[in-house]
């Protein structure tokens, strides 16, 4: 069984992470920064994750447990040699790539399940970061109490995805790739301790998992206010915009915020964009830069570090999150604790973030590019607005939205899980 952990005493914990690269997606940028500061806080933990595997800072262990990487780049979708086959585990993530799915949450959950029954004495809690895999659910069985972090359903990701498909086999494709949200699901209403970083992600875990809500606790995270924070020294750049997308998909929005760019350029020629992510080879974003004729304009950058993010960020006039649906938004924290006014949709838990609209940024609604065209404008052309909102919304951060924050109400959570033994929850659907 897990040792029993005191109010005081220092917690082992196992922490999984099947995808930690922590420049790109959310899920890289929390296993990284919440282990640093539970270490901080005199707890033990270890990080056990499969490629992308996640950057660490000192103090924190890392167990890789590798999957076969299949998605690596600059060969996705590869087929192994023969020789690289270890297991049945491996066979079943090669045949689920094979028939068009997404293998690597259960893989992975098998993976771990295997490694933490080996050293299952040498944990007080395992903390799940939203893999949702079926061998989770052998963790009460090894007595280790479960703690699992749903930053929003991938189920929402599914929805806006098959409504912008074109195509019926297109459609087809997408149903069988998310198909493993049904696992994800069924696991999910089986937890006995849920985490998620907003109300609104709580709201969706509920409808869309149908997860009993006294089971779901939000515990909110933050920015790196040690990289992210004002610097005068930095000079803006006139007419600069600037965003993070990690992929073009149409639940961040980005094709909205180009056609608001290219509403600007006819009044505002100098304002250019400043994009944190891929450039796509494909797709919506590509076709509408194509279209406004835009591709001097807007700029993409990949692969920067946290200190060069922050200076990216300081460097911009504005800051915009154009998202369909956040369920958190780490980018607009970011932006607020860097001290550079923001333009924001509402969707999802983006004002939670932000706070209401004309306090700590402008808030538009989701999918507007006129709105935020207008937004933009009225921003990039009045510098005491710009001025009030940043010192307000950096404040707003300070005050609610930190990294040892987080860590401090993790804790508390794990605490109460190992107090509760990992008892599983029960629902009446499977």
């Amino acid at each position: 069984m897990a040792a029993e952990a005191g109010a005081d005493r220092p917690i082992r914990i196992a922490l999984l992470s099947y995808k930690g690269n922590p420049f790109c997606g959310g899920q890289g940028v929390y296993v990284r920064h919440l282990s640093r500061e539970l270490a901080a806080l005199g707890h033990r933990v270890e990080v056990i994750g499969a490629q992308p595997y996640p950057e660490l800072d000192p103090g924190v262990e890392l167990r890789k447990l590798p999957s076969l990487d299949l998605y690596r780049q600059p060969d996705p979708f590869r087929t192994p040699g023969r020789k690289e086959y270890r297991d049945w585990i491996d066979a079943l993530e090669v045949a689920t790539m094979w028939t068009g799915g997404f293998p690597e949450p259960l893989t992975f959950s098998l993976r771990a399940r295997r490694e933490l029954a080996a050293r299952r004495g040498e944990f007080d809690v395992v903390h799940d970061n939203q893999t949702l895999g079926y061998g989770l659910l052998g963790s009460r069985r090894l007595g280790l109490p479960l703690v699992t972090t749903i930053h929003h359903p991938i189920t929402v990701d599914r929805r806006l995805e098959l409504a912008a498909a074109e195509g019926r086999r297109r459609r087809y494709a997408l149903r069988r790739w998310y198909g493993f949200t049904r696992m994800q699901g069924r696991v999910a209403r089986r937890l006995p301790a849920v985490l998620t970083v907003s109300g609104s992600s709580r709201r969706e875990i509920v409808e869309d998992f149908a997860v009993p809500a006294d089971r779901v606790s939000v515990v909110p995270i933050g920015a790196d206010t040690r990289v992210f924070r004002p610097d005068p020294a930095t000079p803006r750049v006139p007419g600069r915009i600037i965003t993070t997308s990690s992929a073009d998909a149409p639940l961040k929005g980005l094709v909205f915020l180009v056609e608001a760019l290219a509403k600007l350029r006819t009044e505002r020629p100098e304002t250019h964009l400043l994009v944190v992510g891929n450039r796509p080879e494909s797709g919506p974003v590509r076709d509408a830069l194509e279209r406004f004729g835009l591709g001097g304009a807007v700029e993409f950058v990949k692969g920067v570090s946290d200190t060069e993010l922050a200076s990216l960020v300081r460097s911009a006039q504005v800051a915009c999150v154009p998202s369909l649906y956040e369920g958190f938004c780490l980018p607009a924290a970011e932006a607020m604790a860097s001290g550079t006014p923001l333009v924001a949709t509402t969707g999802g838990a983006i004002p939670e973030v932000t706070g209401p609209d004309g306090e700590t940024c402008l808030a538009v609604p989701p999918g507007d590019a006129g709105a935020l065209a207008e937004a933009l404008g009225r921003l990039l052309g009045d510098a005491p607005l710009r001025e009030r909102l940043a010192a307000a919304a950096s404040e707003r951060v300070l005050a609610r939205f930190t990294w040892e924050h987080t860590a401090r109400a993790t804790v508390t959570h794990y605490r109460a899980a190992i107090a509760a033994g990992g008892r599983p929850g029960r629902s009446g659907r499977p």
